[in-house]
């Protein structure tokens, strides 16, 4: 059992680290009575196989594990530009053309780029107008491509209150930039870094055209960001179209999300072990089971799901480098409805039910709209921050959703252990010394687990 316990709790500290490193959610799991973690009471006793029979066998791992549960919340790939519009910033004109961790291997040299395909600008008429049609080339359009830490050697000078983007005719004599072009500082690790890619409007042409399948290699490790910037006023409103492949040395998956392909191995691996223990539990006290345990099973055989296909979402778009929508939002929905089921059986334990009291009698209702509020915040929040994403910064959108998730887990947490409060009250004042001790252990891994959400 002390094995058990290092292995899970290394398997938090795992996963914590997984998760600084997107966004984490703030989350709880519990263990009913001596055992797991959460479940939907049926109005018997207190939860998992007979908690007096089996605290012994499931309590300690089932809790450890179902903590794990709760801490999970939780792209190089292609980016496809279809009419966009580029936006005034400053002194220039620029479209986000996006951004991206990419992670590149010794031994698969030149494997790790950003490839432009058909990529194709278009101006309106007239800003075509403005350009004889005996001129060879103008309307410069620059991609620029850098490295999160040199991104302050993209811009000079103030300009109109905010960093100049592009060079104009004051900064070309202070600062010794090339006018109309993008003011770009030289890297100290590379003097070829950022990248720029000129392309040029001829004569009064609407479109202008980059070399296709021209590939720009990384060296190293990173957050890239690409950029399609002008500083020609004439190109107002300007639009592309066309798209850009982000590979890193082993698929198409981003650098941040990577190594998650692995970690969805390891995790399917892991529940389909504790759902082979917990079967071989339920078959074994099969008289004695209760309500409560069919949803602590529901809640395992979700999460199982759950984490075989995040692992098909993540294989298909490291292949492919694109995201299968179906089976994200599917598996966001499944995510969900596990969160939900599982915060729900933690509130309904700490109140007591099915230990000192039948029903949850008129809290029902208020707990039942928690739950439905709880799955509608959390299945948005997944819905904007992965269906469709390929992007390894947070929108605007998750920022939106973000905050409602947070309220509702902190809701939860207050209202969990104040019902925990009053429930050990009760039974200390019917003497009840072996639910009294149950009880106090699932107190203690609830405070455990709130506390580690929060670092």
């Amino acid at each position: 059992m002390a094995t058990d316990t290092s292995t899970r709790s290394e398997l938090v500290a795992e996963m914590m680290n997984m998760r600084k490193m997107a966004t984490a959610t703030t989350r709880i799991l519990v263990t009913c009575d001596g055992e797991v973690d959460n479940s939907q009471p049926r109005g018997s006793i207190g939860c998992s196989c007979n908690p007096w029979n089996l605290r012994r066998n499931l309590f300690f791992p089932c809790t450890l594990f179902f903590l794990i549960l709760v801490f999970q919340g939780a792209e190089a790939s292609i980016h496809s530009y279809n009419q966009d519009s580029f936006r005034e910033v400053g002194n220039a004109f620029l479209l986000s053309g996006g951004s991206e961790g990419i992670l590149v291997s010794d031994r698969l040299q030149g494997k790790s780029y950003i490839r432009f395909e058909n990529i194709t600008f278009w101006r309106s008429y007239e800003a075509a107008d403005h350009r004889p049609s005996s001129a060879y080339s103008g309307g410069l359009v620059q991609a620029i491509i850098f490295e999160a830490t040199d991104r302050d050697n993209i811009g000079g000078s103030a300009y109109a209150g905010q960093r100049a983007i592009c060079c104009t005719a004051d900064l070309a004599n202070l600062e010794g930039c090339k006018q109309g072009e993008v003011i770009r500082t030289p890297s100290t690790t590379d003097k070829n870094w950022p990248i720029s890619v000129k392309v040029y409007f001829r004569g009064n042409m609407l479109s202008a055209h980059m070399k296709n399948n021209k590939e720009v290699y990384i060296k190293r490790n990173g957050i890239y960001n690409l950029f399609f910037i002008t500083c020609d006023p004439n190109l107002k409103g300007m639009r592309m179209t066309g798209r850009t492949v982000w590979r890193n040395a082993h698929g198409y998956l981003p650098g941040r999300m990577a190594p998650l392909l692995n970690f969805y191995v390891f995790m399917s691996i892991a529940f389909a072990i504790l759902c082979a223990i917990w079967v071989y539990q339920y078959v074994r006290y099969w008289n004695e089971v209760l309500l409560l345990h069919h949803c602590i099973t529901l809640v395992i055989a979700l999460g199982l799901l759950e984490m075989t296909f995040w692992y098909f979402d993540f294989a298909y778009f490291n292949g492919t480098g694109t995201r299968p929508a179906g089976i994200t939002a599917w598996v966001v929905t499944l995510g969900a409805v596990r969160r939900t089921v599982s915060r729900i059986l933690i509130l309904s334990v700490s109140m007591g039910y099915g230990v000192v009291r039948a029903t949850l009698g008129g809290l029902t209702a208020k707990v039942i709209l928690f739950g439905v509020t709880c799955f509608l915040a959390y299945e948005m929040l997944s819905l904007a921050e992965n269906v469709g994403s390929i992007n390894d910064k947070a929108g605007r959108a998750r920022v939106f959703f973000v905050l409602p998730v947070a309220l509702l887990d902190g809701f939860l947490i207050l209202w969990v252990f104040t019902s925990l409060s009053k429930t050990l009250e009760q039974l200390q004042a019917k003497r009840n010394s072996v639910k009294l001790d149950i009880y106090r252990k699932f107190s203690n891994a609830l405070a455990v687990a709130a506390i580690a959400s929060v670092l």
